[in-house]
């Protein structure tokens, strides 16, 4: 499969201005994402996860560091040209609730990023595009929700629900890249495990690649082709999903799957 992400040797600190130093997140890291597969990424909360997420999606500027979207140089890019290239990388992020506009309906919020690129049409919504309502009706029956939902606000959706709208969202452009941060960890396990069979059903569907982000160790596994493992913003150990629980894993990797196991 050809390598659809490239990341090499990314740093980035932030700057302590109580200390007066520079407190490392992200310390020389180096993977790549193939067409089509999920790369799973593990670590504790403050391990670099999140940091990494938002230099990928260029919210933040790394320190050092390359990285390459589909071919192309993707943090090189700026104004318009990075605007333009934002369809192939998108993101659900942990909480939905804050993800969503809770003063729009549904059904405006999932249309918010067909919105901003007008000349995008997905596949999917091929026959569709002229119309606003089927569009939302068809994003939101993607992801098991229906037209019912269209006039509702988010505080009116349980968390499962809201989840499922923020994935419609953010498969609406039909993006390369789906960056998946901790997107079941709000939900409980009935829930969580709704949430990845869809994110999984999608996956498939669509042939899209996924940077699927958690501290959870078994759904990382469930959900990964291969997986990362980080541990104070370095990558200390990369495997094939079925090779989580071997006993040559690092030290660190370890004692993350002993903590679920």
């Amino acid at each position: 499969m050809k390598e659809l992400l490239v990341v090499q040797n990314v740093s980035k600190s932030y700057q302590d201005h109580e200390q007066r130093t520079a407190i490392p997140a992200l310390r020389n890291v180096s993977f790549h994402i193939r067409e089509g597969e999920c790369l799973g990424l593990i670590g504790e909360s403050g391990s670099g996860k999140s940091t990494l997420a938002r230099v990928l999606l260029a919210l933040e500027r790394p320190d050092a560091g390359d990285v390459w979207l589909n071919g192309q140089p993707w943090l090189a890019l700026r104004g318009r040209a990075l605007r333009e290239q934002r369809q192939h990388l998108q993101i659900v992020f942990q909480d939905p609730t804050a993800a969503l506009n809770q003063r729009l309906p549904i059904g405006r919020s999932v249309l918010e990023p067909l919105d901003n690129f007008p000349h995008v049409t997905p596949p999917f919504l091929a026959g569709i595009r002229h119309s606003r309502r089927a569009t939302a009706i068809r994003l939101l029956e993607m992801v098991g929700l229906s037209a019912a939902h269209l006039d509702r606000y988010p505080h009116e959706l349980s968390g499962g629900q809201r989840q499922r709208v923020a994935i419609a969202r953010g498969i609406s452009l039909n993006p390369k890249l789906l960056i998946c941060d901790e997107p079941t960890s709000s939900l409980d396990v009935s829930l969580q495990a709704q949430i990845l069979h869809l994110l999984k059903q999608l996956q498939t569907q669509l042939g899209m690649a996924y940077l699927f982000i958690s501290h959870d160790c078994i759904a990382v596994r469930q959900m990964s082709d291969r997986i990362l493992v980080m541990q104070e913003g370095q990558i200390v150990d990369q495997f094939k999903s079925h090779q989580l629980t071997d006993a040559d894993r690092h030290t660190y990797t370890q004692q993350l799957v002993a903590a679920v196991w």
